[in-house]
């Protein structure tokens, strides 16, 4: 049977206090008794899915039924259970190709054959090309950079004059140029780049609307190709360009597409969106805010708390299917069964975090899981902590006033995609 959901949104002023490390939590019902259907509906601001609030803590192995898509599948949420599921490689990526799994959105994001549908061997080959680019020391060359534009980008900001929209003049421009400075993308196509991504990342479009703009970012990404084959530049494209080449490690043209695109919708969207909703949260926690600015050196902990509080995306990210039969916390997987993880979830777990649904920038519990677990470890996580340090270091020491230029109830939020965040984030100062 389905069970709808129905349970108000979770309010951490009146919700009872989670156990804390070592404490007991309620006792859980029976893995997979029911199947609860998940429409992933629009949630205002920063609010935390009800559902998934719900199910950490009564049911943290899960099944679930999504909007699109046949059957249903299981969903970890404790933290635990969701670093085995995203490390077991009895659960594959490659699996879920051609197989129409319940889904959050009409079509799937992840091309076939790429490096986010994939498993090891193949998966560790195809990630190989970018590590290093991602890596620490390449991402501490790219730091100044990264300062200069957000320095450009605020000075034009402040000379247009409050309020000002922090989404059109920092937190959307800087990491898509940087992404774009990477790649050896023109800067003329960015605003293209910028409209396919709107319609892939969307839970809106139709299949035959995403399919269409694939077609087109993908013949895009072969003539830029076909062009550092006779022009190379120094630029990560090129160099994933010349890997097609070689006879062993070699790229395919599918999977040099694959990359770019991951490279470029992350680059672009969820990098806007994290930083964009870190400066809300900043500015609708004044205590917390002050506690930044009396100790500036708190910023890397500050972001890494910011990363483990935020719900950066709606729904889940990409299934998994069990090659055999396999245990995971109290409920047995079948082999063929799907299998989700929320690390929105596994980043708010009683167990792992006190007081979880609090922001607390001196927290020190433990890892979030903000940018996964496992292989699929999102490879430019060292990038976008770099990018938010350095656009919150901004604005803190350049607008020691700042503050939203609009009542809270009146921000306007993204619907319809998977990357959740402001539409706008209007600021004064």
């Amino acid at each position: 049977m389905a069970e709808p959901l129905t349970n108000p949104a979770p309010d951490a002023s009146s919700a009872p206090e989670p156990a804390g490390p070592g404490e007991s939590c309620p006792a859980f019902r029976t893995p997979g008794e029911t199947v609860h259907d998940w429409p992933v509906e629009h949630l205002p601001g920063l609010e935390f899915d009800p559902l998934m609030h719900r199910l950490l803590r009564e049911e943290p192995i899960a099944r679930i039924r999504l909007r699109f898509g046949e059957g249903d599948a299981w969903l970890a949420t404790r933290y635990e259970d969701v670093k085995t599921v995203a490390a077991d490689p009895r659960l594959s990526r490659a699996l879920t190709v051609d197989r129409p799994v319940t889904s959050m959105t009409p079509h799937v994001v992840a091309p076939a054959g790429g490096v986010g549908r994939t498993d090891p061997p193949d998966h560790t080959r195809i990630r190989r090309h970018v590590a290093l680019t991602f890596g620490r020391k390449r991402v501490a060359a790219l730091r100044p950079r990264a300062e200069e534009l957000a320095g450009q980008m605020l000075s034009r900001m402040a000379e247009q004059g409050a309020p000002a929209d922090l989404t059109e003049w920092l937190t959307g421009p800087l990491p898509a140029q940087l992404i774009g400075e990477l790649l050896g993308v023109p800067a003329h196509d960015l605003g293209r780049l910028q409209n396919w991504r709107s319609v892939i990342l969307s839970s809106n479009h139709s299949e035959q609307e995403s399919n269409a703009v694939k077609g087109e970012i993908a013949g895009y990404f072969k003539a830029m190709a076909a062009h550092r084959r006779e022009h190379p530049g120094d630029d990560l494209f090129s160099a994933l360009v010349e890997a097609q080449n070689k006879e062993v490690d070699g790229l395919s043209m599918p999977e040099l597409i694959s990359l770019a695109v991951m490279l470029v919708l992350n680059g672009m969207d969820a990098v806007r969106n994290q930083v964009s909703n870190m400066v809300y949260a900043l500015l609708t926690h004044p205590e917390q805010l002050a506690r930044l600015r009396a100790e500036p050196d708190l910023l890397p902990q500050a972001v890494e708390e910011l990363l483990r509080f935020i719900p950066h995306r709606n729904g889940v990210g990409l299934p998994r299917i069990a090659t055999e039969d396999i245990e995971v916390g109290e409920a047995r997987i079948r082999s063929g069964e799907v299998v989700y993880v929320s690390y929105l979830a596994a980043n708010r777990d009683p167990s792992v975090f006190r007081d979880p649904d609090r922001l607390d920038l001196t927290r020190d519990d433990a890892p979030n899981l903000s940018f996964g677990h496992g292989p699929h470890y999102c490879v430019g996580a060292l990038l976008t902590r770099m990018e938010a340090e350095v656009m919150l270091t901004a604005l803190l020491d350049r607008f020691p006033d700042l503050r939203l230029a609009v009542p809270e109830h009146e921000m306007r939020w993204r619907r319809g995609s998977i990357n959740r965040g402001p539409e706008s984030l209007p600021v004064a100062w």
